[in-house]
């Protein structure tokens, strides 16, 4: 365990806006305050971005871009290669600021920090592997020249659930292809990407390539620089309804777009399936973070023969984990986000409830302060339950039964989200018919944890656009030129 003490590692962070490699007041000397969700108590103030501060951090990127296009693909990844050795070495202190400014537990938090880590050596690499082409034109006459150049300035926008992870999975593949940036972390949890952008600003990234805003007014400060046109990626995680509005924002300058929006995960469980590994596989999608994920299992569909059992040994297991401050040790479920989490939870179990579920486990707050709630399992959750429909990002995990295969599949595919699916079963052909069946970019077949630096993550239908990570990942931030060549 790191010796370094809570407030140290929040005072040893940067407060400041990053503009033009430099760390800076915003406008006016305006700050905004980042809370401890398992106390509600205030950690620290940071910079407070003015639209025109973001203009500046634009300003700064774009300023940045020609140079920064021609740094030589091997040092831009030496930068990446030299950032991950530093975050594995920082790992306890990193940890333990996420835990202080978003409430997961440290041993979660840890695992963060190496799973972030692994988005910069993956693109370290995947930096000098930039390809293109060159062939004969079908008639003899001329040549085909194809290359692949950076998009150019991008606007990054990350989520609060993830808050180091996230950046290094839009930075990483950014830095690689040679495109400068604004970052925009969540105003809940600033204090990651902060430390963040020091770590890369020690290992080398010249000045302007990154540029990092942290701010209360996230559409004020936002949309300008998107609608400003310099501009021409946005990356953007969060949710789906924020993520139509920046759409028709970059429509305007027809900007190119990342989008990895909301989810609403279905978990199918077969009679046939090894209800051990189903259950661990269940607490993985649905406990992980808290159950504040895109990727949290959001909807347990169980075969009508082991739906007892399966809701038996779940309903142990989620009982008996401690809840508390994500710095205690041993405990596994800390504290949701804000309370405007815990109210969107306690709404959907009681709509549950009232609609005829029953409550096997939890289905309350937790008393005292902190923004804590039971880790809650529901059966009997009927078709017209808001939970069926609405993302819970909570500890909650609502079973209900079916008897049939198609019946599974068109249950788990009646939704307008898309990002991953489980299921578990021993029957192979099985697994296979039903992960090709299901409407999902990602499946996890027999296991329950799908995020994997080194592969593709990213859905379809309204759970997104493009792909994060794998040898794709890259191609988000680069253009392909064809040039003709007559011989």
């Amino acid at each position: 365990m790191s010796t370094v003490s809570e407030s140290g590692v929040v005072d040893a962070v940067g407060k400041e806006l990053f503009i033009g490699g430099k760390w800076t007041q915003a406008t006016g000397g305006r700050t905004f305050g980042v809370h401890d969700p398992s106390t509600g108590g205030l950690l620290c103030e940071v910079a407070d971005a003015s639209p025109q501060d973001g203009m500046a951090a634009l300003d700064a990127a774009v300023a940045a871009q020609a140079d920064w296009a021609q740094y030589p693909p091997r040092e831009r990844g030496e930068i990446l290669r030299r950032s991950y050795d530093a975050l594995m070495a920082r790992q306890e202190e990193l940890a333990l600021l996420m835990t202080l400014e978003m409430g997961k537990p440290l041993a979660e938090a840890r695992g963060e920090i190496a799973y972030a880590a692994e988005f910069f050596r993956w693109f370290a690499e995947e930096a000098v592997r930039i390809d293109g082409g060159y062939a004969t034109a079908p008639n003899g006459t001329g040549r085909f020249l194809v290359t692949k150049q950076p998009v150019g300035p991008s606007i990054l926008i990350t989520p609060w659930n993830f808050p180091m992870a996230m950046g290094t999975r839009k930075i990483g593949p950014a830095v690689a292809a040679g495109c400068t940036m604004v970052i925009k972390p969540a105003a809940q949890t600033p204090l990651s990407m902060l430390a963040l952008t020091q770590i890369l600003a020690d290992a080398g990234l010249p000045d302007g390539v990154l540029n990092v805003l942290t701010t209360s007014d996230s559409g004020g400060v936002m949309e300008p620089l998107i609608r400003d046109g310099r501009a021409r990626k946005l990356s953007f995680t969060g949710s789906t309804s924020v993520g139509r509005k920046l759409l028709e924002q970059c429509s305007e300058k027809v900007l190119r777009t990342s989008m990895e929006l909301g989810g609403n995960a279905p978990f199918l469980v077969f009679d046939d399936a090894d209800l051990e590994a189903a259950v661990d596989g269940a607490m993985q999608a649905k406990m992980r973070n808290i159950g504040e994920a895109c990727t949290a299992a959001n909807r347990f569909y169980v075969q009508r023969g082991v739906v007892d059992e399966f809701s038996r040994r779940l309903t142990e297991r989620m009982a008996a984990l401690p809840i508390g401050r994500g710095t205690e040790g041993g405990v596994v479920v800390g504290p949701l986000i804000d309370e405007a989490a815990i109210e969107k939870v306690s709404s959907l179990v009681s709509d549950a409830a009232q609609r005829g579920a029953q409550v096997l486990t939890g289905g309350a707050t937790v008393d005292g302060p902190g923004n804590f709630y039971q880790p809650t399992v529901l059966t009997g959750v009927p078709a017209d339950a808001r939970m069926a429909d609405e993302e819970i990002f909570g500890p909650v995990a609502p079973i209900s039964a079916f008897d049939t295969e198609d019946e599974a599949v068109a249950a788990a595919n009646n939704t307008e989200y898309g990002l991953v699916s489980y299921l578990y079963t021993s029957d192979l052909k099985r697994g296979l018919r039903v992960s090709e069946r299901l409407e999902a970019g990602m499946v996890g077949l027999n296991q329950g944890v799908v995020s994997n630096p080194a592969a593709p993550f990213g859905g379809i239908k309204q759970s997104g656009l493009g792909r994060e990570g794998g040898t794709v990942g890259i191609d988000e931030f680069l253009e392909t030129k064809y040039v003709a060549v007559n011989l």
